[in-house]
């Protein structure tokens, strides 16, 4: 079970983004498996069995983020990442394509949501007719999300707005990506094991949105594309 993160763990963090090498890593590789690895793992299982249980028709499937950056994408930076993270997701070629669920944790912050942030631009160009459609089932998701204080609606906006639904639908409708995040310092919940339950309570709430955005797979291309 997840006990919480440690100071330790933000402080490796740091210090290999100051320090993104192989020889500062090596020296320090026991530390970043028993203060990063280990717990990210136990925080990253527990959210994926209590998800299967409570949700199985999603048919989410786990990942979690490993040190090393891939060689051929380096473009000038170290061969480690300073910031790392799980995800929970159904299976898909192209990852970030599809929606879904994170938790991440880097030196200055920690942040969990849901979201789309690799979508094709079909994907996009159905949301946008889906609300042509029948905006309501969104209105109402965005009407609750405006409800709440923890999550907010992120992403890249498209440079020239793809069209204007409305104040409360404009921001759905002009982004290349949807994002629901919330975002947090490191300090507090983060060095405790009622992180689990916070990050399990986010993502129940989610899950509707997660619906949504997965269902726009079915919908027919429109008409304009």
């Amino acid at each position: 079970m997840f006990q919480g993160f440690s100071q330790g763990a933000v402080d490796f963090l740091w210090g290999i983004r100051f320090n993104n090498e192989r020889s500062w890593f090596l020296a320090h590789k026991e530390e970043y498996l028993e203060l990063v690895d280990a717990p990210l793992r136990a925080l990253a299982a527990q959210m994926s069995g209590a998800m299967t249980e409570e949700f199985p028709s999603l048919g989410l499937e786990l990942k979690v983020s490993r040190i090393y950056r891939d060689a051929r994408r380096l473009y000038g930076r170290g061969p480690y990442k300073d910031h790392m993270w799980f995800s929970l997701r159904r299976p898909s070629e192209q990852e970030g394509a599809t929606p879904g669920f994170y938790f991440e944790i880097a030196p200055e912050y920690y942040s969990y949501g849901m979201g789309c942030y690799d979508p094709t631009p079909l994907t996009m160009a159905k949301l946008r007719s889906r609300i042509d459609r029948d905006p309501k089932p969104l209105e109402k998701l965005a009407r609750t999300l405006e409800r709440q204080e923890e999550f907010v609606l992120e992403g890249k906006e498209y440079k020239r707005p793809k069209g204007d639904p409305g104040p409360l639908l404009y921001p759905w409708y002009n982004r290349r990506q949807i994002g629901l995040s919330s975002d947090h310092n490191c300090e507090g919940l983060l060095f405790q094991p009622e992180l689990a339950g916070q990050i399990l309570n986010g993502f129940r709430f989610l899950v509707p949105y997660y619906q949504y955005l997965k269902d726009l797979a079915g919908d027919p291309p429109p008409e304009s594309m």
